[in-house]
């Protein structure tokens, strides 16, 4: 009795998910100038500074605001490098990074 081989061959799945997108969120606190607020959006999410300015604004009147919606690796990065800028300039900016 011969015995035969059957093989398998497996289609791989070439079609990626668009990765989760996150939420990058600055909350208002009663230390942290406007001026920093301001500036760091323009510096970080290259924010003109009209723009930096009204999203200031909303994150004062609303207490929080979302500022970019980003992949995770990237929204947790820029959340690092805001938090590095705002400590080393003695501000308590504190950044969250939520799931959409």
């Amino acid at each position: 009795m011969e015995k035969t081989k059957t093989s398998t061959q497996r289609v791989p799945n070439l079609e990626l998910a668009p990765p989760p997108m996150f939420k990058v969120i600055y909350v208002n606190d009663e230390k942290t100038t406007a001026l920093f607020v301001v500036e760091s959006l323009i510096e970080f999410f290259n924010y003109t500074a009209e723009s930096a300015e009204a999203i200031t604004v909303d994150i004062h009147n609303n207490g929080k605001a979302t500022v970019a919606v980003l992949p995770y690796e990237i929204a947790e990065q820029k959340g690092i490098e805001v938090t590095i800028s705002a400590r080393s300039a003695g501000f308590p900016l504190l950044i969250k990074i939520e799931p959409e």
